[in-house]
């Protein structure tokens, strides 16, 4: 039983942010992905702890059999191949670039919070025991 409440709490979860990207679409036409916006309600949900252990249950059978979540991605890329074809290597050269600007972003953001010198660092107390 507590597989399919996980599953009733993720579906729930799915469906209002879809619900809420409509909304918030129509009514301040902000154009938030509802995945996300259920993610995020998912996270606000993870806080109560007796949703932990259905959810958890569910989303290790779901992760379990990952590999067949992406079989309908291989038919798209099948069914559109002509579109890859013509587009490629634009959606390849996209694809190196905004990888790259994002390493630089992290490395320039981590070299910025990170203290220049570690003898800078304050050590940390070992526990005690």
């Amino acid at each position: 039983m507590t597989m399919l409440q996980g599953l009733a709490v993720l579906l729930l979860c799915q469906s209002a942010g879809e619900a809420l990207s409509r909304l918030l679409k129509l009514g301040l036409n902000l154009p938030l992905p509802g995945p996300v916006l259920g993610m995020l309600a998912l996270a606000a949900l993870m806080c109560w702890p007796p949703l932990r252990r259905p959810v958890g249950t569910a989303a290790d059978a779901l992760l379990a059999h990952l590999s067949l979540l992406f079989v309908p991605v291989g038919v798209g890329v099948m069914v559109h191949g002509a579109v890859i074809a013509q587009y490629g290597s634009r959606m390849l050269l996209a694809l190196v670039l905004s990888t790259g600007m994002g390493l630089i972003v992290c490395a320039v953001v981590l070299r910025a919070l990170l203290p220049a010198d570690p003898a800078d660092q304050t050590p940390t107390p070992a526990p005690p025991g």
